[in-house]
């Protein structure tokens, strides 16, 4: 049945009238053994009661643990861990309607700490399609993803130099002619595993090599301590950021990028040399961590 309904949805393609989505299959593992070197990841998901990681919890926890090679192939799904955790509060109206998770649903479950310590233990990275909300949302019940590397699949790949005009991960599956159940956090790990194991539109790499190099490279998070007020748009228009914690303009740039920066802001914000403002190293350990965020409490 299925050999006829691929074989009826290639002919409607082929007219060129029709796009067809197929829904998200199973990771199928390669049978051959790697020829590289491999090493362990995680795709993580959380679905929360809210977006505030100091007062929210998790309800639904999903991992993927999986093999991958220094080349980003993907080889094999190693586990999966899928769990609902009852909140303190009840699941607000909102979050209800966004992922169908019920209160009657999370009655009485509890995320097993144990097992998520034992499936992070051996991971070298940990990938989300949102990873500063995922990690910071994480950290605090399962400290294990403190000293993790983390990447971030949205943000870390160049999806619009591959021609995606969305990085949300319903948009990208479109594009690659697939679907998915969302807004459940196993469905979204799956849907994301797909992603990361295809090659890219335009440059035909695979997506997981590409976030891989982003995800190594350093970056540098410089502040633009003592600027001009009458100078927020110009740094707004060069992706500044507020922090109104810190109350500061701040960017964070690839070090390469770090000279270039304080020249800008030498000549055109401060109209004097600096060389003295505060520059972070910032890598894959703590990038996207609560310790890394402007905003954070503490």
């Amino acid at each position: 049945m299925t050999e006829a309904l691929d074989t009826i949805a290639s002919v409607l393609e082929g007219t060129g009238d029709y796009r067809v989505l197929r829904r998200v299959r199973p990771f199928v593992d390669f049978t051959d053994a790697a020829d590289e070197p491999t090493f362990i990841g995680l795709i993580l998901d959380t679905e929360t009661t809210g977006i505030d990681h100091a007062r929210d919890e998790v309800i639904e926890l999903g991992i993927i643990k999986f093999e991958y090679g220094a080349s980003g192939r993907i080889y094999r799904v190693i586990e999966t861990l899928n769990q609902l955790h009852q909140p303190s509060k009840p699941i607000p109206p909102e979050v209800e309607r966004l992922t169908g998770i019920t209160d009657a649903d999370v009655a009485g479950q509890r995320i097993d700490d144990a097992a998520v310590r034992e499936i992070a233990a051996d991971a070298a990275v940990v990938i989300a399609h949102n990873a500063s909300f995922d990690r910071q949302m994480c950290e605090g019940r399962w400290p294990i993803f403190i000293e993790k590397n983390w990447a971030c699949s949205c943000h870390q790949v160049p999806w619009r130099d591959e021609g995606h005009e969305g990085m949300k991960l319903g948009y990208l599956l479109t594009d690659y002619g697939l679907f998915h159940k969302g807004h459940r956090a196993i469905d979204d790990c799956h849907a994301l595993l797909a992603l990361l194991a295809a090659p890219l539109r335009s440059s035909g790499r695979l997506a997981l090599s590409c976030l891989l190099e982003t995800a190594r490279r350093p970056t540098v998070r410089l502040w633009a301590t003592g600027s001009p007020i009458a100078t927020k748009d110009a740094l707004k228009a060069r992706s500044y950021r507020w922090s109104g914690q810190r109350r500061c303009w701040y960017i964070d740039v690839e070090e390469e990028r770090l000279e270039m920066e304080r020249t800008f802001l030498s000549q055109q914000i401060f109209k004097r040399e600096v060389q003295d403002l505060s520059a972070e190293r910032i890598t894959a350990r703590d990038r996207f961590s609560v310790r890394t965020n402007p905003e954070a409490s503490g």
